[in-house]
């Protein structure tokens, strides 16, 4: 059972909206806050973003740009033949 069912909130999707895009969009910003002050943003961002992308079009997007670009970069350490 999905965590959305055993609370309810497949019955009320604006207050389902609400909570996932309050609940992301501050994990984001303190991601995004992270950048300057101690701690690890490099985690935080995604987490924030794939809450958004749960809702958001634009936040799945962000994500699967953000896949493409790791597989890349992957791939080319991979390559160079460079230790992971």
């Amino acid at each position: 059972m999905r965590l959305n069912e055993k609370l309810g909130l497949n019955r009320m999707p604006v207050i389902r909206k609400l909570i996932y895009s309050v609940l992301g969009l501050t994990i984001l910003l303190i991601g995004i806050a992270m950048i300057v002050l101690p701690g690890p943003a490099v985690i935080v961002i995604p987490i924030g973003l794939a809450i958004l992308a749960g809702e958001y079009a634009w936040a799945r997007r962000v994500v699967r740009r953000g896949r493409v670009f790791v597989g890349r970069r992957m791939q080319r350490r991979r390559a160079a033949g460079v230790k992971e």
